[in-house]
This record gives structure tokens, C-alpha cells and sequence, in this order.
């Protein structure tokens, strides 16, 4: 185990909860371990942590995030992606390269979601000439986990979003059978109905969704 991690590794096994920790794994379908941290918790310990360790050096990151994300625990996971937004607040070009391993490796929706919206987002905002690559490169590897964030990672964006291309890739995506890209579709659409809710009555007068979708989407209009 990395030297850095170790000490975080046992602070969290110091406060493990075993019942919780048996319904955090039930709510994701037994897909992930938990130590049985709760959000709140889990900040104020990593708060702590910090307080003792410190950040990561840039320059290690990548391993540690990588060593964190292979552990079985899901709250480590959590910390490894919350470690990212602290360290990569000025993101490199090739950083991206590091998210899309998080969000294609032991992917749910629930660090899907924050690495697409929070991470991924940031780094369009300040890569915008690597958008149209990326997603396109996304969109074609058949992985709805990267397909998804393509959908998503534009969900904070408001009046900065590229409406070309999240209409584009709705369309591409529109008749996917999964529970996951469809949602994300209908969620988006509701996001960026309380920015532009003309533009998206417009789209979905053009465009035939599942109902999911379109339930989803119309909350706001």
C-alpha cells in the first residue's frame, strides 16, 4: 500500500460500521464494499486527514488516485475523485486522460455522475479544443459509462452550454436502451431547461424519447 494512503486507509477502518455498512452495499445493488461512512463523515475525516498529510504532490497523484480507485471500499473512491477536484483545480491537456480512467473503471452512476459534471466539466471549460475529440472518441467506444458523460458533463454549464452538441448527442443516443442513458438524457434536458426552457420545448417537439426521458425533461416546462 502507498505510504501516503496507509494512514487514510486505517483511519477509515478505525471507524467502520458494519449495519451501515451492510445497507450502503445493499442501496448499490452489492456492487461495492463500504467501510460504512456516511457522506458527512466521511469529509470530516478526510478534512482531517488532510490537516495531517496534506494534498498529494501533483506528481504522485495519478498513482495514488489509481491505487484508491482499485481498493474495494466505495468511500475511498469518493475520496480519490473529491482528491482530484482539489489537486487538478488548473487543469494539464493530458489530465483528461486520468478522469476517463475513473469514470471507465469500476463505473456507477454515483462517481460517474461527479466525475462527469465536476471534473470533466472543469476540464472542457479550460481544454475546449479537446471537446469535440473526446466526445466523439466517447461516443464510438460503445461504453455507456463515457457515453453518459458525454451527456453530463455540460450539466453545470448554463448559458455556456453548447446546445449544438448536447442536441446532437441526444439524438445519436435517443433510442439506447439503458436505464442509465436514458435517464441522463431526461436529466440534462431538465438542467438546462432552467437556463433556456424555449430552446429544450423546441428540441423535444423535434425528437422522439423514451418516456423516461421525456418525463424527466419536462419537470420545469
Amino acid at each position: 500500500m502507498h505510504p501516503y494512503i496507509a494512514p487514510l486507509h486505517q483511519l477509515f477502518s478505525d471507524h467502520c460500521k458494519a449495519e451501515d455498512a451492510a445497507s450502503m452495499k445493499a442501496y448499490m445493488k452489492d456492487r461495492f464494499e463500504y467501510f460504512g461512512i456516511r457522506a458527512t463523515q466521511r469529509r470530516e475525516l478526510t478534512r482531517a486527514f488532510y490537516q495531517e498529510a496534506g494534498l498529494p504532490d501533483r506528481r504522485n497523484l495519478d498513482v495514488i488516485v489509481k491505487e484508491l480507485w482499485k481498493m474495494p471500499q466505495r468511500e475511498l473512491h469518493y475520496v480519490a475523485q473529491e482528491m482530484v477536484q482539489k489537486v487538478y483545480r488548473k487543469m494539464n491537456a493530458d489530465d483528461l486522460d486520468l478522469l476517463v480512467y475513473l469514470a471507465s473503471h469500476n463505473s456507477w452512476w454515483d462517481t460517474v455522475d461527479f466525475i462527469a459534471a465536476h471534473l470533466m466539466g472543469t476540464y472542457f471549460k479550460q481544454h475546449p479544443e479537446n471537446i469535440t475529440g473526446a466526445t466523439q472518441e466517447w461516443m464510438n467506444s460503445g461504453n455507456l459509462w463515457l457515453q453518459r458523460c458525454v451527456l453530463l458533463f455540460q450539466l453545470k454549464y448554463k448559458k455556456t452550454t453548447d446546445t449544438e452538441l448536447l442536441f446532437d448527442t441526444i439524438r445519436e443516443l435517443k433510442d439506447h436502451k439503458d436505464f442509465f442513458i436514458r435517464k441522463a438524457i431526461g436529466w440534462v434536458l431538465r438542467e438546462y431547461s432552467k437556463t433556456d426552457a424555449h430552446a429544450v420545448a423546441a428540441f423535444l417537439e423535434t425528437i422522439e424519447l423514451s418516456p423516461l426521458s421525456i418525463r424527466e425533461a419536462s419537470k420545469y416546462l
